[in-house]
């Protein structure tokens, strides 16, 4: 062998090593990360005394928050100011965003027929038990639902932690939490669910912080401590969109403390679980059940829908505050903005629907319901915020996708959901996946949509889990 050649083979070699190093040290798992749970959000000075603190504010305390009628007369006069709206093209429905002929619809009823209705709606939000406490410096608002029940004989009682996303809130969750509540009132289950539901800091009622760096691992370590605030030490999850992200970065920080993570929205973003994901198109009867490739493929079809719906994320990414300038203040901008997630989200085919099929699957009084939570509490872009600080370097520095989560996890994937994600890929970041179905109804607002059909999925996890695993009733 020449003296070039080898020197080739040798420098191919030494390529060869380097790249394989390389790419195994960027799939390997990853231990766990620490995050501080005592990490201060609030806008006064962190306590030097922090267990002082904690003693001094660890109160909960109970909130019926109601709204004057000049608030409501003021929503209402903006509501008259909607003689500008540009018309939409000839031919277009939804595909250029929301069709404003039909947003002056939504807005005459939402001005006419929702508002002198209010306080009606007021009864209807305030139909659960409000609560607020103070959870590392910021007013954390949460629903809690307890069962005391003296015959539960034979029944199983957890606590579940339900978390909502972007832009939602936990009014998604009504319909869902009488089902898991009204458990103890059906003979025939043998559940009974203390139910958790939070305001995402910076979401509907609860305080959003003044500092950098709030992402979702600290707002983790935040709803683990309001669960641990509650007397609630092992919990039940469920969650889509940021309650996914949230939900998952618990069960994986604080395993000990999860009986179950059960999403709508289970997701791997991880380098490994990318690229099993394309290798997987060219063999698509290997990795999915019969019946449900289309969940999956063509990949070119999700990554088109992708880049024609994820604008709004650059943006809140980038920029949220911007965005969010534009849209405080103004309650038409607010409904074209929130309102067209609604649609596209629900089902992609009803960009085509002159009213982007919004009264298909939802209630106009639910969607405005929701709308009205972010307009009132003005917290449309500290809610956005949470995308920047998902993707600041601090956070992605902690790499949580490379680590596993070894917690008992269950994965419900709806058809129109945004996007979905293999068993084969799922399995490297969730290792006791014990659940994973498909419904080909339904989109990414599961809860708000068809909360019988997750509630059913949920009741199957937990069944599983049970039978799989030795857990402890409260």
């Amino acid at each position: 062998m020449g003296v070039t050649v080898k020197i080739l083979v040798l420098i191919l070699a030494i390529a060869g090593g380097l790249v394989y190093r390389n790419v195994t040290q960027l799939w390997a798992d990853l231990p766990a990360p620490k995050l501080d749970p005592q990490e201060w959000w609030g806008d006064e000075a962190q306590p030097k005394d922090y267990e002082a603190y904690l003693k001094n504010n660890s109160e909960v305390i109970g909130n019926r928050l109601s709204y004057p009628d000049k608030t409501i007369a003021d929503l209402k006069e903006r509501l008259n100011r909607t003689l500008r709206l540009t018309p939409p093209l000839e031919g277009v429905a939804f595909e250029y965003g929301f069709n404003t002929n039909y947003l002056k619809e939504v807005v005459e009823y939402w001005r006419d027929d929702y508002l002198p209705r209010w306080r009606e709606r007021e009864v209807f939000l305030w139909q659960f038990n409000h609560f607020t406490t103070d959870i590392q410096g910021l007013r954390t608002h949460f629903l809690h639902l307890m069962v005391y029940d003296d015959n539960k004989v034979g029944k199983k009682h957890y606590p579940v932690l339900l978390l909502h996303g972007w832009p939602g809130s936990v009014r998604e969750f009504y319909d869902f939490i009488h089902l898991l509540h009204q458990t103890n009132l059906d003979n025939n289950n043998k559940y009974i669910f203390n139910v958790v539901v939070p305001s995402l800091p910076g979401y509907g009622w609860s305080q959003g912080t003044s500092r950098k760096g709030l992402g979702p691992a600290q707002v983790a370590v935040m709803m683990r401590n309001l669960m641990l605030r509650l007397g609630y030490n092992k919990f039940f999850i469920q969650g889509g969109d940021w309650g996914s992200v949230i939900g998952s970065n618990i069960a994986t920080l604080y395993p000990e403390n999860v009986l179950g993570y059960h999403s709508n929205m289970c997701n791997n973003l991880s380098p490994k679980s990318l690229a099993k994901g394309l290798v997987a198109e060219f063999w698509p009867s290997l990795f999915v059940p019969s019946g449900f490739e289309d969940f999956f493929f063509p990949k070119s079809n999700e990554m088109r829908y992708l880049m024609e719906e994820s604008g709004y994320f650059h943006i809140q990414a980038t920029k949220p505050d911007t965005i969010g300038a534009a849209l405080t203040d103004n309650p038409v901008g607010l409904a074209a903005y929130i309102l067209e997630k609604f649609s596209t989200w629900t089902n992609p085919s009803y960009r085509s629907l002159p009213d982007g099929g919004l009264t298909k699957r939802y209630k106009m009084d639910a969607l405005l319901d929701n709308l009205m939570i972010y307009y009132l509490t003005n917290s449309i872009t500290t809610s956005q915020r949470l995308y920047a600080e998902q993707y600041a370097q601090a956070q992605r520095d902690l790499h949580l996708e490379r680590v596993p989560t070894r917690v008992p996890t269950g994965c419900a994937r709806f058809k129109s959901d945004i996007m979905q994600f293999l068993d084969v890929q799922l399995k490297d970041k969730y290792t006791n996946l014990v659940h994973s179905t498909y419904h080909k109804k339904g989109g990414h607002f599961a809860a708000l949509e068809v909360p019988k059909v997750l509630y059913k999925d949920f009741i199957d996890f937990v069944e599983t889990v049970e039978r799989k695993f030795k857990i402890k009733t409260l």
